[in-house]
């Protein structure tokens, strides 16, 4: 289960100045839309989302750094039975080849396409559980963004986050983030077997 009690676990609201901040910030950061789900993807049915909270766990990867790159994301339902658990059933998904890249750089690029797709779904608030403590104490403000590749990606999930009434970022080991780290895996195996590069799961 996540550390609860650690200090990289915040919640936040966000207010109207905020978020027009974070938006300005951002606006030469843009990302590329999250591609339709192929035909016949599994799905569980959509819930009513004027209150629809979603727990995020998204997982970036690389085969050499930089190397053959991925993003994967699983979007549960956080009303759900089991929610929290790192094998609940995910309301959508997201696999994802990236091309060549570093691995900080998939493991940003994952969150972005969770986040895009959480908004497209109507969730009012998103709870991010993940396996990089980089990006948690990033975007909580604690450590500096130095690498020049991350600056606009990190201003993209910012800008992102601030259109949700409330948000946290909460760092979990690994082990519980499997979900993803295999939706990341089956990407890279899928494109290199002549597959497409993006299949994205939603509710139907």
């Amino acid at each position: 289960m996540p550390d609860e009690g650690a200090p990289n676990s915040l919640w936040r609201s966000v207010d109207a100045d905020e978020k027009t901040s974070l938006a300005q910030g951002s606006a030469s950061a843009g990302s590329p839309a999250v591609a339709p789900s192929p035909a016949g993807g599994g799905s569980i049915g959509r819930p009513d989302s004027s209150g629809l909270r979603l727990i995020v766990r998204t997982d970036g990867a690389a085969r050499g750094n930089p190397g053959p790159a991925s993003a994967g994301a699983v979007l549960v339902d956080a009303s759900a039975p089991g929610a929290r658990r790192p094998d609940a059933t995910p309301l959508a998904s997201i696999s994802e080849y990236l091309g060549t890249q570093t691995n900080n750089v998939a493991e940003y690029t994952a969150v972005v396409r969770a986040l895009a797709l959480a908004e497209e779904l109507g969730a009012r608030e998103v709870e991010l559980l993940l396996d990089s403590n980089l990006i948690v104490e990033q975007l909580h403000g604690r450590w500096r963004v130095k690498d020049a590749k991350l600056i606009p990606i990190h201003a993209d999930v910012r800008a992102r986050l601030a259109r949700f009434a409330r948000w946290s970022a909460t760092h979990v080991p690994r082990a519980q983030n499997h979900q993803a780290d295999a939706l990341c895996n089956e990407a890279i195996d899928r494109v290199q077997a002549g597959g497409p590069r993006v299949v994205v799961v939603r509710p139907k």
